[in-house]
């Protein structure tokens, strides 16, 4: 991932992808004031490694470029630190750390592994540092959702039993088909930026590896 993004045709049109799940949670919200718990400082479900698309690696590597230097240097010592037990595990992977190569049951069996480890992004009180730029996978945790096309996505929310009127919650109505539409051109022009190859349209990664790779690729890298 050694390409700088181009102001002109950065990541703006999956911002706006990513705006439309935040619109749908905020209806949610409104249409069950006090019942929904998920909010920025809950960090319940950000722990262990996940997959991250290419366009999310995008958004990712600007937030962080755009963190105070403290904050960075600290969010680049626990990616390191989390990428060393990822190798310590899976020592032939390599840069660009794409999960393809490790394939379904290795990256299950590392996220197994790894599963209690805290994302890199949250600070010390357990809010994420970048939490308007998250990825997709983030914004689709916290409540159930369900499509035109009667496809059901169960709220994967690990503590959702604690909160009795929010695990009843029913899915909520999205329509992702439409948003799936038009996150595969953004993937396509996020894998020319990055790779200057839109064949990297279904590259995925750990949201520690983004992290490392941009220090490996400007240098950044704190003891």
């Amino acid at each position: 991932m050694a390409r700088a993004t181009d102001p002109r045709t950065g990541p703006a049109r999956y911002r706006a992808l990513l705006e439309r799940l935040e619109a749908w949670f905020a209806r949610a919200r409104a249409e069950h004031p006090g019942v929904i718990p998920c909010a920025g400082g809950c960090s319940a479900c950000c722990h262990g490694p996940f997959d991250v698309s290419v366009a999310d690696a995008e958004l990712l590597r600007e937030a962080v470029r755009r963190l105070p230097p403290a904050e960075r240097a600290a969010v680049d010592a626990r990616a390191r630190a989390v990428a060393a037990r990822i190798r310590a595990l899976e020592p032939g992977w390599a840069a660009p750390y794409d999960l393809a190569a490790l394939g379904d049951a290795r990256f299950d069996r590392l996220a197994e592994s790894l599963a209690a480890e805290p994302c890199p992004l949250l600070d010390e009180s357990g809010r994420c540092r970048v939490y308007a730029d998250r990825p997709l996978v983030c914004r689709l945790t916290g409540l159930g959702m369900v499509t035109p096309a009667g496809r059901v996505i169960e709220n994967p929310c690990p503590i959702q039993q604690d909160f009795p009127e929010y695990a009843a919650l029913p899915p909520q109505p999205f329509d992702l088909e439409d948003l799936e539409v038009e996150e595969w051109e953004a993937l396509q022009s996020a894998a020319r930026r990055l790779f200057g190859n839109a064949g990297y349209i279904d590259y995925e990664t750990t949201i520690a590896m983004v992290i490392v790779a941009l220090g490996e690729e400007t240098g950044v890298t704190h003891p």
